[in-house]
C-alpha cells in the first residue's frame, strides 16, 4: 500500500480523542516545529486509515507520523519527530 501524498516534511495522522496525539502535537507546538495533521477520523478518510493500518501490523495506531521520504514513526516521541526533521531538511 502506498502512503498517501503530502507535501510536508511532517505529517501527523491524528484523532481528536486520542491523547497520545494531543501530548506529540503540544510538545511540537511549543518548539514551533511545522507539520500537517490529517484527522483520521474525518470523511474520506478510508484510505488514509488503510495505510496507518498496513504499517502498524492490521492496527488503526494514532498518532501515526509519515516524513517526506516515505519513512514513518508510530507514537514517536516530539524529540524524535524533531530530529527527523532536521535531518529531512540539511538543517544542524
Amino acid at each position: 500500500m502506498t502512503a498517501p501524498e503530502t507535501s510536508a516534511h511532517v505529517t501527523i495522522f491524528a484523532a481528536e480523542w486520542c491523547p497520545f496525539c494531543k501530548k506529540l502535537r503540544q510538545r511540537l507546538d511549543r518548539t514551533e516545529t511545522p507539520y500537517d495533521l490529517v484527522d483520521v477520523d474525518a470523511d474520506g478518510m478510508e484510505d488514509v486509515n488503510a495505510w496507518i493500518e498496513s504499517v502498524n501490523d492490521g492496527n488503526r495506531i494514532v498518532p501515526t507520523v509519515l516524513y517526506s521520504d516515505g519513512t514513518h514513526a508510530t507514537n514517536p516521541e516530539a524529540s524524535a519527530v524533531r530530529a527527523k526533521l532536521r535531518e529531512l531538511t540539511g538543517e544542524e
